[in-house]
């Protein structure tokens, strides 16, 4: 375990979601990673105590945050990443291929044409194997797309931080269905991740726990490789596929899926308001597959 960083959890009851504070003992600089906005579809109000128990906790701590990393467009909450970039600084950084999904996206909600594809709303765009400081800790980040094409796993000692790749062992691993999405891709990600020392702490974004036990998001490479249920040693990558595509066929759209992603494509900003002084949220209508029922 390594002693030059700490970690902070923070647990999202509402969406289910891990952010993490990753800090530099020595500098105490930082890095925040997946923050939430708390958004009340019912009201349509957003929130930012989820986001505000994050700025807090670095400024008790007297922490410089450095880094807001984005593991991908997440489709089960809106991002607070802007939010503390206004409170505590930091650059807002993402997997380049956010593009891809960027470009899918402004076509699904017809954006407005001063939206572009091109990924100017995030400070910083990460290639996969580049590395980066979090103080003077060096990290690396990891492409690892099948969820999304854009996913990207943040490496930071002996610690990384897998995004909607993996969950926890006994609740398996991310879908693979959404646009841009691919179960032999994910599993070729999954294998990456898999390959790295077997003491390697893996810390997921989301837990959604089986009856018996609370939530959870610490693992380590040995264990996943152990007991994952859908993707532990011995699971073909054929066998692998076939599981993930039979259970996504099952699954509900998520949530939030609607609201977050016009968001999250724009590195956590609300859209523009209108001439009234408000901010829309857009829901295409018929435009992703019906809910389905018992």
């Amino acid at each position: 375990m390594s002693t030059r960083t700490t970690i902070a959890p923070f647990f999202d009851p509402a969406t289910r979601t891990v952010s993490y504070v990753v800090a530099d003992q020595a500098t105490r600089r930082a890095a925040v990673i997946d923050p939430v906005l708390d958004f009340d579809f019912k009201s349509g109000r957003t929130g930012t105590a989820s986001a505000d128990a994050i700025a807090n906790y670095v400024q008790a701590q007297g922490l410089t945050v450095q880094w807001i990393l984005e593991t991908h467009a997440h489709a089960d909450h809106l991002s607070g990443a802007r939010h503390l970039q206004q409170r505590l600084g930091g650059l807002i950084a993402i997997g380049e291929r956010i593009r891809e999904v960027q470009a899918t996206f402004r076509k699904l909600y017809n954006l407005e044409r001063e939206f572009l594809p091109d990924g100017s709303q995030f400070d910083h765009l990460f290639k996969d194997g580049e590395t980066f400081r979090i103080g003077e800790v060096e990290a690396t980040a990891l492409l690892v797309p099948g969820h999304t094409p854009a996913d990207m796993a943040y490496r930071v000692d002996d610690a990384v931080f897998v995004g909607d790749t993996l969950f926890m062992p006994d609740v398996g691993t991310a879908r693979a269905d959404f646009p841009g999405g691919d179960a032999r891709t994910l599993y070729r990600s999954i294998r990456r991740l898999l390959a790295l020392p077997p003491a390697t702490r893996l810390f997921v974004c989301h837990d959604y726990p089986p009856s018996g036990r609370g939530p959870a998001w610490e693992t380590t490479v040995a264990e996943q490789r152990r007991a994952n249920i859908h993707v532990r040693d011995g699971v073909s990558e054929d066998a692998f596929v076939a599981l993930r595509q039979a259970r996504d066929a099952t699954l509900e759209v998520p949530a939030l899926i609607l609201p977050s992603l016009q968001v999250n494509v724009r590195a956590g900003q609300l859209p523009p308001a209108e001439d009234n002084g408000v901010a829309y949220l857009r829901i295409p209508l018929n435009a992703l597959p019906a809910a389905r029922r018992g």
